[in-house]
Parts: C-alpha cells; structure tokens; sequence
C-alpha cells in the first residue's frame, strides 16, 4: 500500500522548486552532511568537464528557518517559503538526524546543531542573516544567536525558549500527562501522535488514522535512536541556565493558548 506522506513528497518539492528554494547536500567534514534547501538562483550547474556544483553567495538578504522537532524543515516551512522569496534569500536546513542530514559525531546537545548549521552556512556563502526558529529549532537559534554574533543580525522565534532546564522539563511533562520528552515528541502510535498533536496545536486538526500511521512511518521512525538522544541532551540543570546578553533584536511570538511552555516564560526570557 502506498504511504500517502512518501506520495506527496514529490509535489511538495516540485512546489518549493517553484517558489525559488531546491535542496542541496552540504558535506561539513567527513562524516556530517546537512540538508540545505537553498535559493535557486545560488545553484549553477558544473561546466563541461567538472564534477562539482558551484554554489554562489546569496544575492538578497538571508533568512534562515530552522524546524521544530516534529517533522523536517521543508514540512515545517512550506507555507511560508513562497511568501519570502520575492524579497529575500531564503535557507531552509534539515538539522542533524532530520530530513538527509547525519553525522557520525557523538555530540547531541544544542550547541553541537547550531555549530554545524553555521558550518553548513558558511560553506552556502551566508555571511549575514535573520534567524527564524520553531520550537526545538527556536533553542538552536538562540545558541546560533549567542555564540555567532557576527552572523546573526536577528532572531525571530516562535513556540520555544531559551533552554530546557530539569525544572521546566519536569513541570511540562507533569502537567501534559507525558512521562518523558521522548514519550511526547517522539510518538510509536496514531494514539501517542493524536496525543502530540493535541497539545502542538491550538485548533484541534482531523486526519484520517490512515494518514497518521503513514505520518508516523515516514516521519517519526527515522533515526529514533539518535533523536532521543537529542531530547535526552537538550535538558540542562537549572544551575547552568543562564541567559546570555544578545546584541541582536529579538522578536518572540508567542501565542496565549501555548500549552506547552506558558507565557510568563516569554517575560522571564526578556528579564
């Protein structure tokens, strides 16, 4: 039978192609290849006789959107893609154990994706650029924020915070009934993915169960190991929560019917 998440792929990408971004494989080192979808214009295919596709510096302001944990970057950002194109060149990452991107390195922590996604950029001809981040996406962009100041001219992020320390973890988990991260984000059931989907979104969504059990398949089996490790690393103790002095402006949007991380999280943030 047909997964009918796998069947739309192709016109998905066929409609990203048209709105001005397709993707690009950027080895980093040995052993680490990150996803990128990229401005069609930095492309240019390799002349007679070479082998390797050139890639050009962006020719517009950048804008760099980074997924939340629930599904890859081009999922994540589709809708809003096409509307930036016009005015901006736009960079669409799969971080590490998402979409194509893997590597053989240990490291899981936020720290160790935003090195690598700035790594991926560098490489992509990115020199300035707004960062815009989603959920688990939103911690990764602050670390990019924080430790590349250079690069980061300003951050837009929604549904996300600083970090995930013990406490915050333990009284979101406690309060949306979930024992563990890995419980909530990473979902083996159309039962446990209704159940996600319930508290990610404000307005309840209906799928048939057809289209979550081949959500789950394409999406939430990939790279499960690695993706635990991911929740397993991203909480921190309270007592190495800091919150960094950024340069940059910073825009938080942030919904009042959040029900995983509260508002009043957003005005300890600015404090």
């Amino acid at each position: 039978m047909v997964n009918l998440v796998a069947a739309q792929k192709p016109l998905l990408h066929g409609l990203m192609k048209m709105a001005g971004v397709r993707p690009y494989d950027v080895e980093i080192e040995p052993g680490t290849v990150m996803n990128f979808w990229v401005p069609c214009e930095t492309i240019r295919k390799p002349e007679k006789g070479e082998k390797v596709t050139h890639v050009d510096k962006p020719t517009k302001p950048v804008v760099v959107l980074v997924h939340g944990f629930a599904a890859e970057g081009i999922v994540t950002w589709q809708f809003q893609v096409g509307a930036l194109t016009k005015k901006y060149s736009v960079y669409v990452p799969d971080l590490l154990f998402f979409g194509g991107s893997m590597t053989d390195k240990p490291d899981r922590s936020p720290t160790f994706q935003a090195e690598y996604l700035v790594k991926g950029l560098r490489k992509l001809g990115v020199e300035k650029c707004v960062v815009v981040g989603f959920s688990y996406g939103g911690m990764v962009a602050f670390k990019i924020a924080e430790l590349y100041p250079d690069l980061v001219q300003a951050m837009v992020v929604s549904g996300s915070i600083l970090a995930m320390t013990d406490s915050i973890s333990v009284e979101t988990l406690n309060r949306l009934g979930f024992s563990s991260s890995s419980e909530l984000l990473l979902p083996n059931s159309v039962k446990g993915l209704k159940a996600l989907l319930s508290v990610a979104a404000y307005k309840k969504l209906w799928f048939p169960d057809r289209l979550h059990k081949d959500y789950l398949e394409q999406v939430m089996f990939t790279n499960r190991k690695e993706r635990a490790e991911l929740l397993e690393a991203l909480v921190i103790s309270n007592k190495d929560a800091t919150i960094p002095s950024f340069p940059q402006r910073i825009h938080l949007l942030w919904g009042e019917e959040d029900q995983i991380f509260k508002q009043e999280l957003a005005h300890n943030m600015k404090e």
